[in-house]
């Protein structure tokens, strides 16, 4: 026998693994990637959902998978997207992340 808590806890727990390689639209540097990467962190919260999830999110995705996981969890993220693209607090409010904050595309190329 179980309780409803616990299919509700099983659905939250999905095993978050980095993104399928990809590409970004144009060539890009590493200088470029991190400066995207920290204009996305400036301005994501001002679209909405809560600071300490968008603190959570962030220091999950800078982490390893394994860490990441511990974050979420102990934030009380639902992870829809494995990779972390998509994800919900407990309220409901939904995050997005994309790519390019999570990992590294194909096609970076040397700062000159």
């Amino acid at each position: 026998m179980g309780c409803a808590g616990s299919s509700q806890m099983k659905g939250n727990v999905k095993k978050i693994r980095k993104p399928k390689p990809w590409k970004h639209p144009q060539l890009i540097t590493k200088s470029q990637l991190i400066q995207l990467r920290e204009e996305f962190w400036d301005t994501a919260p001002h679209y909405g959902g809560r600071i300490e999830i968008w603190d959570a999110l962030r220091a999950a995705a800078e982490a390893d998978p394994s860490l990441a996981q511990t974050i979420v969890n102990d934030a009380r993220i639902t992870v829809q997207n494995t990779d972390l693209t998509v994800c919900y607090d407990e309220r409901g409010t939904r995050y997005e992340l994309p790519k390019y904050v999570l990992s590294e595309p194909k096609n970076l190329i040397q700062d000159s």
